[in-house]
């Protein structure tokens, strides 16, 4: 309690510790200097302050609320916690104080220089922006643009094996990203991996709209609708693989099931990194979503036309406040510091925008009515959905720290399909968990759980493997089929030319 640590800082001696009445979470790095140990004065601080943090959790804990509005009022306390910390505040700060005494007050003018230059960007600096350029240390994976339109370019990439499966495979990434977080370095590329086990690789690099009225539907029939035309006719296949990521997952079952309405079996095989199918439980973002923020939004929205990707952005870093936030205020601007190169978080400050017709509908649809999984609920391009009609084999791949796709989630929405399922569990989060190249040896992931049980009984029954799931789900890709050919000695062909080298234009589309 406060008087236990009041009492406790009077009974202190010169020279001597504060007993601890209570210590930050595991995990917690704000107060991991010994400074906020050694100074009686700061360990007061710290400690007052995680006491009056729980005060405060508990208090909203036990507000009597709905549980959307409970759910609310825990998360912005939360985020009113974190931005009250003492290590946010130099002069509550001992590390900043320390800091600005051995450089005589010029971290704070550095700080400062820091501060006005992101305000002229709009937003925080998270890593070292001058250590990377996409196409020259950044998405490398030799490759070609083979076909583009108005809404994406098709990417086809090199084959670095003497043969290949005649099941070319199509990367679906979301749109609200770039997709070359799938191709980040040769070190940690899932593209460059999976075109080294024997795939013929094309990827979809979607367009970073300044304005449009282009639908959701637009996104299908000019997006993945077209891309698998496009791969098929180039490699002659009569059916493909098609892999997606987070959004581009939704995209792809929305496309699979008008497919299914269709009689259209073109692709044999459905993967999902992190991919929500039913919104029943979005997690925290759930709390930024509802019919009052939304129009509200979508009002505002009418005057550009589109969803700005910065504004997207930093809902997602709220998300992680800690992390994503005040981390970087206290080391950029009240220490002057820059930040260090990070391949992931370079990816994570080059948004696209979203224009708001697609964006509308995504939102209302899928968070806010959580239509997909209802049958027949939506028509896309002129055909009733029923994902629970998709017989297509699928293997989905969660994460069991998401803060995005929360895993339970996107369990739910796997048990919908109507075909075979492989579902996997990965160690870590939204990124660091897909992110995870076999010849690191980090982490491990669960398989093999009692698929028919709910998703915690799952997890109770699974096995848990060591290293990375990109090996196995390379063993499931080769399962579904196909037979092995000479690898094309070109891309493209004489109707779809190369029209330029990878990664394209698109993806080095920067927002303003």
């Amino acid at each position: 309690t406060q008087m236990d640590l009041w009492m406790q800082m009077m009974n202190t001696k010169p020279g001597e510790q504060l007993k601890q009445v209570v210590t930050p979470e595991t995990g917690d790095r704000r107060f991991a200097n010994t400074e906020w140990q050694d100074n009686p004065v700061f360990d007061y601080i710290k400690q007052s302050y995680l006491l009056a943090s729980n005060m405060l959790t508990d208090m909203a804990d036990t507000a009597q609320l709905e549980e959307k509005e409970k759910k609310r009022l825990n998360f912005y306390t939360k985020y009113f916690i974190d931005a009250m910390s003492p290590a946010n505040f130099a002069l509550t700060n001992p590390e900043v104080m320390k800091l600005a005494i051995e450089t005589k007050g010029q971290s704070l003018v550095d700080g400062l220089q820091n501060l006005l230059k992101d305000m002229e960007k709009g937003r925080i600096t998270q890593t070292d922006e001058s250590a990377f350029e996409v196409g020259k240390n950044l998405a490398i994976t030799p490759g070609a643009v083979v076909y583009e339109n108005d809404l994406m370019q098709l990417i086809q990439y090199s084959p670095t094996t003497g043969t290949v499966s005649d099941r070319p495979l199509l990367i679906v990434p979301p749109y609200i990203n770039k997709f070359y977080i799938l191709d980040l370095r040769p070190e940690n590329s899932f593209i460059k991996y999976t075109v080294d086990q024997g795939n013929t690789v094309f990827v979809i690099s979607w367009i970073n709209p300044d304005s449009s009225e282009v639908e959701w539907d637009d996104y299908l029939k000019s997006g993945v609708f077209k891309a698998v035309e496009t791969v098929k006719e180039i490699t002659c296949a009569e059916k493909i693989n098609a892999t997606s990521w987070c959004i581009g997952g939704t995209l792809l079952a929305s496309a699979l099931a008008v497919m299914h309405g269709q009689n259209n079996d073109s692709i044999a095989s459905a993967t999902y990194f992190t991919s929500m199918l039913d919104f029943s439980d979005p997690g925290d973002l759930g709390v930024f979503i509802d019919e009052t923020q939304q129009t509200q939004r979508e009002m505002a929205l009418k005057v550009t036309g589109i969803m700005s990707g910065k504004d997207l952005s930093m809902a997602f870093s709220m998300l992680r406040s800690n992390d994503l936030i005040w981390s970087y205020v206290v080391n950029n601007y009240l220490k002057g510091q820059s930040p260090t190169p990070f391949d992931i978080l370079y990816w994570n400050s080059d948004p696209t925008n979203l224009p708001v017709n697609m964006y509308s509908y995504y939102i209302r649809n899928m968070y806010m009515e959580n239509n997909l999984i209802k049958p027949n609920a939506l028509t896309m391009c002129g055909t009733p959905v029923d994902i629970s009609s998709i017989k297509t084999p699928s293997y989905f791949l969660s994460t069991i720290d998401d803060h995005i796709a929360p895993w339970k989630t996107t369990f739910n929405g796997a048990k919908i399909m109507g075909g075979s399922v492989e579902f996997v569990l990965g160690a870590s989060g939204h990124i660091a968990g897909v992110i995870n190249h076999p010849a690191k040896k980090k982490r491990n992931y669960w398989i093999n759980g009692d698929f028919t049980q709910d998703a915690e009984k799952w997890l109770e029954t699974a096995e848990s493997q060591p290293g990375s799931w990109w090996v196995h789900w390379n063993r499931w890709l080769r399962q579904q089929g196909g037979t092995e050919i000479a690898a094309p000695t070109s891309l493209g062909n004489t109707d779809y030319p190369i029209i330029e080298e990878a990664p394209g234009r698109y993806v080095k589309k920067r927002i303003n």
